[in-house]
């Protein structure tokens, strides 16, 4: 297992991109300015020793030398030591819906990655719960099997896309149907199931696999995001302008919520329904509920010792900016000297 003790200083890579930008920036006034003084092809032949690779070069070893200090200071781990420990707690998976349609705009900035930032924030609050997940649009898919490894389900959730599903649809009974497969087998009633969609269900009855998961011990809950209203569902841009999905009459389609059948289905799951909106995605309050479900004693191997390897980064760290600082901008005469191979008119010779 492999993590970084103090992954809050990774943040510091985002200056990488600012950093290539004023590089290139510098990079553009240079040409430009050579450009001024003439054929560059012309005064190439003028200026032997200035070398137009170097630079190009130096700034990729300090940026793999920036990479790696940042990688050596948030402190480089790997587990040492496996344990199995007893914890209590509830299987939770999440069926999130990737279809299309939920890449709408009436909740911001879209349906789907609204729907994504609220789960990571409920994965952060975990503990000793088990997380799953699986993903639907006309077909359901398991992304995530039942874990207690976190940062795995977090790192697989950003990943999540409508690209991720081949056929299109929103099965909502083939998620439910998929999830009572998922959860670990046995006769414990600590398993709960989160739904997420907009509710536009075109496959069968879901009502049915709810009822059918339910009587299995699993409690389902729903959370419908989306408004009642609709939206256009984007795609793309042309001309500067957004445009969107249109049926075969050429005609907008306009994705609505359809709070109606997500209420069956959290009735018939023995859960509640809860309308997601700009401000709250309702998660909070499904997790609190699922929490004071009855809590299973479940065996979980984890490390409970980590190895320290920042020596590793910060040493590769050194090793590219030495690289770095030996590599001159200009050309080194004395090594142009050296010849290898010689060429065919020397050996003629």
């Amino acid at each position: 297992m492999f993590r970084f003790a103090q992954h809050e200083f990774l943040y510091a890579l985002l200056a990488l991109p600012v950093i290539w930008a004023l590089f290139l920036r510098a990079w553009h006034v240079r040409k430009r300015n050579i450009r001024k003084m003439g054929d560059p092809g012309l005064l190439a032949g003028l200026m032997p020793d200035i070398s137009f690779s170097r630079p190009v070069l130096k700034a990729i070893l300090f940026s793999l030398a920036y990479v790696f200090l940042v990688g050596g200071i948030a402190r480089p781990q790997l587990g040492a030591k496996l344990e199995t420990v007893k914890r209590s707690g509830v299987e939770i998976i999440v069926a999130l819906d990737v279809s299309n349609s939920m890449l709408a705009e009436d909740i911001q900035p879209n349906r789907l990655e609204r729907a994504k930032q609220a789960i990571s924030r409920m994965v952060d609050r975990m503990e000793n719960d088990r997380i799953g997940l699986i993903v639907f649009a006309g077909d359901a898919f398991v992304q995530v099997p039942v874990t207690s490894d976190y940062l795995s389900a977090k790192m697989f959730l950003s990943t999540l896309g409508p690209d991720i599903v081949p056929v299109q649809g929103t099965a909502i009974g083939k998620a439910i149907e998929l999830a009572a497969k998922s959860f670990t087998p046995g006769d414990n009633k600590s398993k709960a199931l989160i739904i997420i969609t907009d509710g536009e269900n075109h496959e069968a009855d879901p009502v049915a696999a709810a009822e059918k998961a339910h009587d299995q011990g699993i409690t389902i809950h729903t959370i419908g995001i989306g408004r009642p209203e609709g939206a256009p569902i984007p795609i793309g841009t042309a001309g500067g302008q957004r445009t969107y999905l249109k049926d075969k009459q050429g005609h907008t389609v306009i994705t609505r919520l359809d709070e109606k059948i997500l209420n069956k289905i959290a009735v018939a799951g023995g859960g509640i329904y809860v309308q997601a909106n700009n401000t709250s995605m309702g998660l909070n309050r499904i997790y609190e509920k699922i929490k004071g479900m009855d809590q299973t004693e479940m065996e979980t191997r984890v490390y409970s010792d980590y190895n320290d390897i920042f020596r590793y980064f910060i040493g590769m760290a050194l090793f590219f900016l030495i690289i770095e600082w030996m590599i001159l901008e200009k050309k080194n005469r004395f090594l142009q000297r050296i010849r290898l191979f010689k060429g065919e008119k020397e050996d003629e010779k």
